[in-house]
């Protein structure tokens, strides 16, 4: 199957990676597209979703009992049950798409999209939406060798706090980086610890989408991730709490700014936060991100 185009009309490094609305609507029955709805519960895609999606639920999916990702025995499953071939072009969307395409990035597949709007969006304009579960057949999906070039697990994490070179960002609330709460509802976790990593800058994300869930324009985004070297040798490791913001991130530097070197902590702080003598600072204003 040829390379599918995107149609986005912002000019990024790297604009093949989204595909707008009208042409994800005008393939939903193009065998070679798969389309992926990722979230954190099955409610809202259990009450409709759009037409040949399949869920990706973070928590029953992609972290066991203690919040750490699964192993790639398990990716490899969820690819072949949800009817992903090596050749398929797979579309993300949903609460946390870019944790979709990182995750399928970090085990080697080569064509993963992001729809470029919100659900919220596509089901508001009138465009198709179901309430059947897709059931596509089981394929055979071998994974890849992880590519630790994008993933940062806690020991790199640890290694980066004393490295003057390296980045940390959180993206999590104001809330949850002061150490008020542990989860970004509100709630607190027995034997976790609430804060930030030691060095950690907070990056507030919520002005990278507009009103429709699309990403704006390079040029508003260089402005919302001014306090980030986009030119630097050093490396940027990203974390939230469970991984799906700290994926975003990791995408908009990536693909939409063309910053090399940026690694997504997926354990975040669902692992931090419950790990032992992991560092935690608590009501500390953020710092800025250090020069190379």
């Amino acid at each position: 199957m040829t390379v599918l185009e995107a149609q986005s009309p912002n000019k990024y490094v790297r604009d093949d990676v989204l595909v707008e609305p009208d042409w994800l609507e005008q393939h939903l029955h193009d065998p070679g597209v798969r389309i992926v709805e990722v979230d954190v519960s099955g409610a809202n895609f259990g009450a409709g979703h759009i037409p040949g999606a399949v869920l990706w639920n973070i928590y029953a999916h992609f972290k066991d009992a203690e919040y750490r990702p699964v192993d790639a025995a398990t990716v490899e499953q969820i690819f072949a049950r949800s009817g992903i071939s090596a050749d398929s072009t797979v579309v993300f969307y949903g609460y946390a798409p870019a944790m979709g395409l990182w995750l399928m990035k970090l085990y080697g597949h080569a064509d993963v999209r992001l729809l470029n709007c919100s659900r919220d969006a596509w089901q508001c304009e009138g465009r198709a939406w179901s309430a059947e579960a897709a059931t596509p057949a089981a394929t055979v999906h071998p994974v890849g060798a992880v590519d630790r070039r994008i993933r940062a697990g806690i020991a790199d994490v640890q290694k980066a706090i004393d490295d003057p070179r390296a980045a940390l960002l959180d993206v999590r609330t104001q809330l949850e980086f002061d150490g008020e709460r542990f989860w970004p509802s509100g709630g607190q976790e027995h034997g976790g610890r609430a804060g930030h990593i030691p060095g950690a800058i907070r990056l507030p994300i919520d002005e990278i989408r507009d009103e429709r869930g699309a990403f704006v324009s390079s040029a508003e985004l260089r402005k919302l991730f001014a306090a980030v070297d986009l030119a630097g040798e050093g490396e940027v490791i990203s974390y939230c709490t469970v991984g799906g913001r700290a994926c975003t991130v990791w995408f908009v530097l990536t693909y939409l700014l063309g910053r090399d070197r940026v690694r997504v902590y997926d354990g975040s702080w669902a692992e931090w936060g419950r790990t032992p003598g992991a560092a935690v600072v608590q009501n500390v204003a953020a710092t800025h991100i250090p020069e190379n």
